[in-house]
């Protein structure tokens, strides 16, 4: 046929064509760099992404598979200017050319920094870097737990700092890679397990300095996770004064170096002796000002309003009890003459009556009506010396000074002088005054 070569013509299937078409592709682009705006990124349950490579002029269609997208360090999504680096082919069923991606770089920013700011950002969402969860040092950690390489300068200077600050502290080590891929995982690990020891005070997680590849496993989320729900305050030691890590936004505090991280952890000796003598200077003072307070407040006690009231009631009621012995005393002795002259009476009247026999019967009446007499007289007298005697044990009884002579004693609460009658009225630390028998004592409430 005309128009053909040989008369004959080529008849493809569609998938033939695209097929041939994607094998020509493949052969002209092997291996393309290409940059443009990410735009449509989506990530499937396989774990591959598609999206679209952009410009002013056009756009491609792009898809990177779940092997590749496993070493990216940084999340990518729309809007961000990037390179992808792949090779050009064609989807056939769809008819479609594309850029299989198997490396992709932000542009710009490098890929590390871009992947710091967004963990960095994604944990402040999240409060942890918020400065009302830090929580301060112990001021003497008995243990001190230490997560970093077994070989390299930081545990030796960590170890000397310690030594020479307070040789009594216990160091810890949990040996971990400090760079490299899984280092991030051995470093939240040995986190994890020494936090769950209980006998650790405090951790210092760190390593020396280098290049931001070299800090990455600090710059890691599972890392940073393990410091946040550590049950004990992390020191983050990473580097050297000028690099910052996510590890160092999430710990409870920051040290430079890790030396001086070992500076911050415990006080030195000498300077913990200095302030115990200070305290020991300054509470010496304070229990003698306290007593000497204490000693005029006895002295102004001593001539105390309801002291003074109680003897002076105490002797009213003695003079009470005196009078009413007189009184009885005189009532016998008048009732006694009484009887006595009502008894001469009857005498004189016998007397008159002049026969023996009456003589003898009012004789004997006498004789029985003196022994009633007598007899009675005695109960009279002995029965208002039992009701003295009541009267007095009552006044004793009563008398603030008589309950004291018993043993008991009277609880006042200083400085107001109030009398304690329930302990829940009292707390632990507070003064009370006791009054006893003979003197008193002020004493502070232990429980």
């Amino acid at each position: 046929m005309p128009g053909y070569p040989g008369g004959t013509r080529k008849i493809w299937t569609v998938s033939e064509l695209n097929r041939a078409a994607g094998e020509l592709l493949e052969e002209a682009f092997p291996r393309v760099w290409v940059e443009g705006e990410i735009s449509n990124w989506k990530v499937y349950g396989s774990g591959h992404a598609y999206f679209s490579l952009k410009d002013d002029g056009g756009q491609i269609a792009a898809v990177l598979f779940r092997a590749a997208a496993k070493n990216f360090r940084f999340e990518p999504r729309d809007g961000l200017a990037a390179l992808a680096a792949g090779r050009v082919s064609l989807y056939g069923q769809r008819g479609q050319y594309q850029l299989i991606v198997d490396e992709l770089e932000p542009r710009g920013k490098g890929a590390l920094q871009l992947a710091f700011e967004q963990l960095k950002e994604k944990l402040q969402k999240e409060g942890l870097f918020d400065a009302a969860r830090k929580r301060p040092l112990p001021a003497l950690p008995r243990t001190v737990g230490v997560v970093t390489s077994p070989t390299g300068a930081v545990i030796r200077d960590i170890i000397t700092v310690l030594g020479r600050r307070f040789a009594n502290v216990r160091v810890l080590l949990n040996p971990v890679r400090v760079q490299g891929e899984g280092a991030g995982a051995e470093i939240a690990a040995a986190i994890t397990e020494l936090a769950r020891r209980g006998d650790v005070d405090v951790l210092i997680v760190g390593r020396g300095g280098g290049s931001m590849e070299d800090l990455w496993a600090f710059n890691e989320e599972v890392v940073a996770r393990a410091i946040a729900a550590c049950p004990v305050p992390v020191i983050s030691a990473v580097g050297h004064e000028t690099d910052f890590t996510i590890a160092d936004f999430v710990a409870d505090l920051r040290a430079p170096t890790p030396s001086a991280a070992a500076e911050l952890v415990v006080q030195s000796k000498d300077a913990l002796e200095a302030r115990v003598t200070t305290l020991k200077r300054q509470m010496r003072a304070a229990c003698g000002a306290r007593f000497q307070s204490a000693r005029h407040r006895l002295d102004s006690l001593a001539v105390h309003r309801m002291i003074s009231d109680g003897r002076r009631r105490l002797r009213d009621l003695a003079q009470e009890v005196d009078g009413l012995e007189g009184a009885l005393q005189r009532a016998g002795a008048e009732k006694s003459a009484a009887r006595r002259r009502a008894l001469e009476r009857l005498g004189d009247a016998l007397a008159h009556l002049s026969p023996r026999a009456r003589w003898a019967v009012l004789g004997g009446r006498l004789a029985n009506a003196g022994a009633r007499l007598a007899a009675a007289e005695g109960r009279s007298i002995t029965s208002r010396r039992n009701r003295v005697a009541v009267l007095a044990g009552t006044l004793d009884a009563l008398s603030p000074l008589g309950v004291l002579g018993r043993g008991y004693s009277i609880c006042r609460r200083l400085p107001g002088l109030e009398i304690v009658k329930d302990a829940a009225t009292v707390t632990a630390g507070g003064e009370v005054e006791v009054l006893l028998h003979r003197g008193r004592l002020w004493c502070t409430v232990k429980e």
